[in-house]
Formats: structure tokens, sequence, C-alpha cells
């Protein structure tokens, strides 16, 4: 299928003949092309199948002449112009690699690669009289970072601003010279400051196996030695939806409240985000959902049998459609968490989308209104899975924003009424905190951000640690 797209020339707007969400731009006289789905051009001159997630390009006034053809229904000119198409691929998705942005200067074009979710550059050469674009080099390996760029002087020069940051290192600007690839950062100009103490800590890489067999990467910060008798307080994040990636970052407020007292951290990158290209995303949509359920308990039940944490140490945490995942956590797999945070959540996917923006994600959950509800939106509605005849829970907090306008508070006030009635008499510790202020943030300063980080860490650590879940 193809989707309309304008764009303007001198004669006007021309719809352009591209894939369904295809996002374009321009580099000199090409027209890049990221593309989310399969595509056959079906240009006359080729029956090629593009590979959904593949960065492509092709001439950009050739494809404006072929587009304009093609609206204008003249079946001569379409296989004129058509003929005359030729795409170039500049990145293809492979198993273990995905396109992940693209900087440039007046000559190259520095490619950004996820391999394993490990960042690579590579970069290109545009050909001569602004010919196809030559790989001329480029990092042999992923690191455990991430990287942005944007030329000084994309006009006149290839300079960059090159900016880095990663779990324990906080963001560094660099100057770098793209024609020097290899040695491509010519000095350090600036960094951030250090917010905690991270000297002692190292990052590493773990792979878990979820139900259906996918390989799922996690990121671990722990302290060097650690010792492997599932003793130490271990915090699982994660969010898994709308091709959102997770990946190396400064994590100075996770560094300050956890790491600095011994804890282990861990992101997952669960199915539903970006980090393997569209995909990844796509393949825990709508009735696939429950894979980055399946996804999430596969990292914990690793991170378990490797030994770094037990049940009783293991505490998670998300907020919006990250609450939904640790809302399902709960009621799904109770005895593998020690504390729950559930953050501005959703929780009824019977009523999503007739609360604030939720009509707007059916495309991403299903719609509850047809026969979506009954096939599987119920099987992942936290509201509706709490398990009356159990006896315990795990502490769990939620917290949501009276002024939330994305997601309703609704949705966590519910569920702790639910859970207050349901669980009279037995040892369900429900813990509830809503800000009058702030929005889907859930808070409205930085003074109540501070307050609110500071009571979802203390809430997990003290329930780990102390054993007494009534006096947190």
């Amino acid at each position: 299928s193809s989707r309309v797209r304008g764009e303007s020339t001198e004669t006007g707007f021309v719809k352009l003949a591209v894939a369904l969400n295809t996002s374009v731009s321009f580099y000199g006289r090409w027209m890049m092309l990221r593309l989310k789905a399969d595509w056959n051009p079906e240009d006359s001159s080729s029956d090629r199948v593009l590979k959904s997630g593949s960065l492509i390009y092709v001439d950009a006034q050739s494809f404006l002449d072929f587009s304009k053809a093609k609206e204008d229904g003249n079946a001569n000119a379409i296989k004129e112009a058509g003929s005359k198409l030729d795409y170039h691929v500049l990145f293809e998705p492979t198993d273990s690699q995905s396109y992940a942005g693209y900087s440039t200067t007046k000559n190259y074009l520095i490619l950004y690669v996820l391999d394993d979710v490990k960042e690579q550059l590579k970069f290109f050469k545009i050909g001569k009289d602004g010919g196809p674009f030559e790989l001329i080099g480029g990092d042999e390996e992923g690191k455990i970072q991430s990287v942005s760029a944007s030329g000084v002087d994309s006009m006149e020069s290839d300079l960059l601003w090159l900016t880095t940051s990663s779990y324990t290192e906080p963001s560094t600007l660099h100057l770098a010279d793209a024609s020097k690839c290899g040695e491509h950062v010519v000095s350090k100009l600036k960094s951030l400051p250090h917010m905690y103490d991270s000297s002692e800590l190292e990052v590493s890489q773990h792979f878990a196996t979820s139900k259906d067999g996918t390989k799922i990467p996690y990121f671990m910060i722990s302290k060097k030695g650690m010792a492997l008798d599932g003793s130490t307080p271990t915090l699982l994040y994660g969010y898994g939806g709308f091709e959102i990636s997770l990946g190396p970052r400064y994590a100075s407020t996770v560094g300050i409240s956890w790491l600095e007292r011994g804890g282990v951290y861990v992101e997952a990158n669960i199915r539903g985000g970006g980090e393997y290209g569209p995909q990844w995303h796509q393949s825990a949509l709508k009735e696939n959902r429950n894979k980055c359920y399946e996804d999430f308990i596969a990292v914990g039940e690793h991170l378990v049998a490797s030994g770094v944490c037990s049940p009783k140490t293991l505490a998670c945490r998300g907020g919006s459609n990250g609450g939904l995942l640790t809302g399902n956590m709960l009621v799904q797999a109770p005895d593998l968490f020690g504390a729950i945070h559930i953050a501005v959540p959703l929780l009824d996917m019977q009523r999503y989308h007739k609360l604030l923006a939720g009509a707007s994600w059916m495309a991403e959950y299903g719609d509850p209104d047809t026969d979506d509800w009954n096939d599987f939106l119920n099987k992942y509605s936290p509201y509706h899975n709490i398990d009356e005849a159990r006896e315990k829970y795990p502490p769990v907090l939620l917290t949501t924003s009276t002024r939330d306008d994305r997601v309703h508070p609704a949705h966590a006030r519910k569920m702790v009424k639910k859970m207050w009635d349901l669980g009279e008499g037995k040892e369900w510790p429900v813990f509830y905190y809503e800000n009058i202020e702030g929005g889907h943030g859930g808070a409205a300063d930085s003074k109540q951000s501070a307050f609110m980080t500071s009571l979802s860490y203390d809430f997990m650590w003290r329930s780990l640690t102390s054993g007494d879940v009534h006096n947190l």
C-alpha cells in the first residue's frame, strides 16, 4: 500500500508515492526514505521489495517526477519516469541491527546503528558530483553509550558537534571531524558534572529468553565484584511500547537514589519498543501485547536465576505505558517481585479509550468496543485481573497526578480502591499518592519532582530491605 505525502515544488505540491508511515528527508540531491513497512515501489522498473526498517535513498527530482506522473494517472508518463528511478539501500536491518538516525556535514553522512542496542557510527562520503554514498569506515563493534551529532556548519565544513553519554558518564561535548573517520574526535570540549560516584560500578549487557524463545537484551549497572547470592536490592525498569527505545543515558537520579546505596539497576529492552526497529514494536501490538509482559518476566527470572537477586530483593518500576507493564507484573507475576511501583498508569483497558487521549492509542492496544476486548484486551487489563482469592500481593505503590491530561488518574484511583476493598483482612500492602499538580510527568516543578522520585525509590528500597511493609 502507499501513503500520500506532500512535497512542494516550483509548480506546487506533489503527492509522494511512498510506503505507509515512511519518513522523508533530503541530503544534497537525494531523497532519504526511512521505511516502517516492507515496500514494493511499483515503479514499472523493478519488482524489488524494500525491507521495513531500511534507510534508502533515491534521486529527489526523479522521484518527484514519478510521483507527479502517478498523481496525474498517465500510464506512459509513469512508465517513463519509473524507468529512471534507482533506489539505493544505505542501511538494511538484520536480526541484530537497526537504524537509529543520521547526521550530515558538507560531504559526509554519519549513520547511527544499534547493534544489539549498542551504538555504532558508520561514515559515508557523498560520491563524486553528488553521486551515491560510499562507506569509508566506522565502528567495528557497538558501544554501550548514546551518541548524537550535528554539523558545526553543514553547508561549509565537515566539523561536528559530537555528544556522548552512558549510564555512568554524563553528557560530554566533543569537536569532531567527519573526514577523519576512525580518529574523528578532535578534542573534548566540555562535560556535565558527575552527579554520583560511579567509580566502583560496571555496566554489562545480558540476554534472557522469553516464553516464545526470543532473546531479550537488558543492561545492568552493578558494583564490580558483586556477590551473586541473591541478596542485592535490584530495580528492573521497562517501557515496551510505541517504538520507544531504552538505552544508555546518564543515570543521575538512579545513581543517587539506588546505585550509591549498593543496589543494582536493570533496563529491559522488551518488545514493543524500537530497539530492533519497527518490527520489534509491531511484534507486540494488540493481540500480541502479551509478549511485552512475557519478555519482562523473562528478564526478572533471569536475574533471579543468575543470583543477582531473589524475588524478595527484586523491584520493578514503570510509568504511563510502563505503568500498564508493571500493573501486569502485579497481577501476572506477583511472586516474582518484592516491590512494584506503578506510575501514571493505564490499568482499566476496557475504558481507556474513553478517557482523555486514550482513543489515540487504539492502534497500539486495540479497540475495547469490538471483539478485541474478549479476544485479548481483557487478558492484560490489570484492573480486571486482580485475584481476590490471593492472600498475599507484594508491596505496591501507585502514583498519579490530579491534572494528568494524558492518562486519566481514574486508572490509578479505581485500581487502588478495588485492591483496598478486595484486600480487606489480607496481606495486600497497597500504597497510593496523588499529586494535585503536574501533568503526565506527575510533578509541576523540580521540588515536586524530587519529592516524587524520593518517594518512589525509598518505597522500593525499604520494601526490599526492611521486611516490614506496614511501616514504610
